[in-house]
């Protein structure tokens, strides 16, 4: 579920009856409402009103908490990879202590088993991402919305302290996106201040390699550069658009780290709600104000006119906020710098 998009699983089922009944004494798949994850849930017993698995989320470091539709006592729990627990407290919300915390924004798989008062039992597989307090503070710095085979566009950030990426999400909406999208979450990496992360927006060959250890000479696709981290979307779909396109970072609090809006039209997207709904979110956010502090407009974006697969739309990297169109340039013919510090020369 990369892309946050979640498809039931009916068993099978041929009509409606067969998948309800499905639904009360198999399995059913449903979405977890922290990001990217999934949950099978088994339920058993003879009430009719059986006890339903609602939620999960790392509130801490070492601290899970699964939210029930009602008090339940847990009869087993494992987690893979392997993490000792500490200490279990039962109830409606079972709050689980860990003995260490896991890898900061690691997948991590629970499979546990729960009772009610009425001897319901429900079987429970869930993922869920690690609590990572460690996210470093992030700067959006280049967009390439140009694709010029084998030259893919792409997303570069800038570290600007040290910290890990895992469970960082970034979101997309285009001109074709009629919905939030995440595109991709980050697996845990370190990273330190001044490094520089290139999130290519497809994947074009097989030397396209994320590069997630230690070798950051290890992708061999075009715009990968040596020195600094290249990640690739899966696929070959067009996500960013010069006419239209907002992108922004969350954190696991879904708080905005970095955005961009940019257009090349007076009145592109307006109209559209899921552009106005993103930019009363940037908004409430605090994140991407007009220069007169109301909700973003198009007139309020960074200017895309011109740019191509080697003319990117570039952060002054001198400006006082990045949040704004002010602090954002179309750079020269072959200006397009991925992995490395902006040009300064301006088209």
């Amino acid at each position: 579920m990369q892309n946050g998009t979640f498809v039931p699983y009916i068993g099978g089922g041929k009509n409606m009856k067969k998948y309800f009944l499905l639904l009360v004494i198999s399995t059913m798949y449903v979405s977890c409402s922290t990001p990217d994850t999934s949950i099978s849930a088994q339920i058993q017993g003879n009430s009719s009103q059986s006890v339903l698995y609602l939620n999960c989320k790392a509130v801490s470091e070492d601290e899970i908490e699964f939210e029930f539709s009602r008090p339940v006592t847990i009869r087993n729990l494992v987690f893979f990879p392997d993490i000792p627990i500490e200490s279990i407290e039962n109830g409606s919300t079972v709050r689980v202590k860990l003995k260490e915390g896991a890898v900061p924004g690691n997948l991590i798989t629970a499979d546990l088993l729960a009772e009610d008062e009425n001897k319901n039992t429900i079987n429970v597989l869930v993922s869920l991402r690690a609590r990572n307090n460690r996210m470093p503070d992030i700067l959006i710095n280049e967009l390439c919305t140009e694709y010029s085979n084998p030259k893919t566009e792409f997303i570069e950030f800038l570290i600007k302290s040290d910290g890990n990426l895992g469970g960082m999400r970034v979101i997309i909406h285009g001109n074709s996106n009629a919905s939030r999208q995440t595109i991709y979450e980050f697996k845990p990496v370190e990273v330190k201040e001044n490094d520089f992360v290139v999130l290519h927006l497809r994947t074009v060959d097989d030397n396209c390699i994320d590069e997630y250890g230690d070798n950051l000479d290890e992708s061999g696709g075009k715009n990968a550069t040596p020195g600094a981290r290249d990640f690739w979307i899966p696929g070959n779909t067009k996500l960013v658009h010069k006419e239209a396109t907002i992108i922004y970072v969350l954190d696991q609090d879904d708080k905005v780290l970095t955005a961009l809006i940019v257009t090349n039209k007076p009145d592109p997207w307006w109209s559209k709600d899921y552009f106005a709904d993103a930019a009363i979110f940037l908004y409430n956010q605090g994140v991407w104000l007009s220069p007169e502090g109301h909700i973003p407009r198009p007139a309020d974006a960074a200017n895309s006119t011109g740019t191509t697969n080697t003319r990117t739309i570039n952060r002054d990297e001198a400006a006082e906020n990045p949040n704004t169109a002010a602090a954002w340039y179309v750079t020269v013919t072959s200006g397009a710098t991925p992995g490395r510090t902006n040009n300064l020369n301006r088209n």
